[in-house]
C-alpha cells in the first residue's frame, strides 16, 4: 500500500504502529524471533537524520515490551552497525547504501522479513537509490507486505511503484499533497536581485520560535552563510558534502533550540521534525512543487500555526502560480 498524507500529520505513526501490533502478535502467538541479525520489519530510509528521528519514534513505544529495534544507517562506522545487529531483534532502521553493504557482508538478512516500509517514497525516482533498493528487494521474500509512505507522489513515482509491485493500493488524505493547514504564506518581491536586504529585515523580526533558510545549491548556501557571518547573526548550517560531525552537531543545536536558525538545501527539506521551527523562508525558490510542499512542511505541524516567507523574482511566477492552487 502507498500512504500519501501532508507533512507533519502524523505518517510515522501510521507505519509504527502497525508494524509493532504485528510483532507483537507473532510473540504472543509463540513464533518469536530466533535468527541473529534477521529482522521482521524493516524501514528504509533516504538519511541518517530521519532513521534516528524515527528509530526514537520505535522506541518511545516499545520501553516495555521486548521489541529490540536496532539502526544501521550511512554516516556512522561500519563497526558501530556491525554490532547493532548482533543478537536477535525484530525491527531495523536503515539507509539503503549502508544496508546494501551489510547483506553483501551476511552480517544481515531479511529472508524472515514480514513488512518492508519505504519512507519519504517519492526518492525512489533517484537513479542511486533505486538501483540499491532493487537489490535490497531481492533479499526480501516474495510474501512480505510493503508500505511505501510520502508527503508528494509525483505520476514518475505512481508509474515506477506500479511496475514494481502488483495489487498496489493508494490511500491519500483529503489535504495530501497541498500545503499544511495552520500554515500562513507571505511573497516578497526581490527587486534588483537584492535578496540579501530583505532578509535582513526578515531577521531583525522577533519571533517565538526558529526559523529554516533554505536555498537550492550548496554554492548559494555558502554565499548566504558569508553574508550572515559578516552580520554577525547567530546560525548553523546543515547540508551536504559538509564533514558528517560537523553537520550532526549543527543539527542538534538546533533541534535543542541552543541556535534559533538553521540555513540548509534540500537535506533539511525532508522528515525533519523540530517543534518550535515558526517560520521557513524560501531564500530561493526550488523548481519544483514537491519541494516546495517539502520546505515548509517543516513548520505548521501536528495542528501547529506557522508562517512560509518566499523571496520571489519574475523567474518564480510559474511555481508561484502551482503553489496558490495548492494553498
Amino acid at each position: 500500500m502507498v500512504g500519501i498524507a501532508e507533512t507533519g500529520s502524523g505518517k510515522t505513526l501510521a507505519y509504527v504502529l502497525p508494524v509493532l501490533h504485528l510483532l507483537k502478535s507473532m510473540e504472543n502467538d509463540g513464533n518469536k524471533v530466533t535468527d541473529e541479525g534477521s529482522p521482521r520489519a524493516l524501514v528504509l530510509v533516504p538519511s541518517r537524520e530521519l532513521g534516528e528521528q524515527v528509530s526514537k519514534v520505535f522506541k518511545l513505544l516499545t520501553h516495555d515490551t521486548r521489541v529490540r529495534v536496532r539502526s544501521v544507517l550511512g554516516g556512522t562506522a561500519l563497526a558501530v552497525a556491525k554490532e547493532n545487529v548482533k543478537g536477535c531483534i525484530e525491527v531495523l532502521v536503515a539507509t539503503p547504501g549502508r544496508l546494501e553493504q551489510m547483506i553483501g557482508r551476511r552480517q544481515v538478512s531479511l529472508e524472515d522479513l514480514q513488512i518492508l516500509v519505504i519512507d519519504e517514497a517519492d526518492v525512489m525516482v533517484d537513479p542511486g537509490f533505486l538501483e540499491v533498493a532493487e537489490k535490497i528487494l531481492g533479499a526480501c521474500p516474495e510474501t512480505m507486505q510493503v508500505a511505501l509512505f510520502s508527503a508528494t507522489f509525483s505520476a514518475d513515482v505512481q508509474k515506477l511503484v506500479s511496475e514494481m509491485f502488483e495489487g498496489i493500493e493508494i490511500l491519500r488524505t483529503k489535504r495530501s499533497e497541498r500545503v499544511p493547514l495552520g500554515l500562513k504564506t507571505e511573497n516578497m518581491n526581490v527587486v534588483d536581485g537584492k535578496r540579501w536586504p530583505l532578509l535582513k529585515k526578515i531577521l531583525t523580526e522577533e519571533r517565538k520560535g526558529s526559523i529554516l533558510i533554505f536555498t537550492n545549491t550548496r554554492e548559494q548556501c555558502d554565499v548566504l552563510a558569508e553574508l550572515m557571518q559578516k552580520d554577525g547573526l547567530d546560525f548553523v548550517v546543515y547540508r551536504g558534502e559538509m564533514d558528517k560531525v560537523e553537520r550532526r552537531k549543527n543539527l542538534n543545536e538546533f533541534r535543542d533550540g541552543i541556535i534559533k536558525i538553521l540555513l540548509s538545501t534540500d537535506l533539511a527539506s525532508r522528515g525533519l521534525d523540530v517543534e518550535h521551527v515558526d517560520c521557513v523562508i524560501n531564500y530561493h525558490m526550488p523548481a519544483h512543487l514537491e519541494n516546495y510542499l517539502h520546505r515548509v512542511g517543516r513548520t505548521a505541524r501536528a495542528g501547529r500555526t506557522g508562517i512560509a516567507i518566499n523571496l520571489i523574482t519574475e523567474r518564480d511566477a510559474e511555481i508561484v502560480s502551482l503553489i496558490q492552487r495548492f494553498e
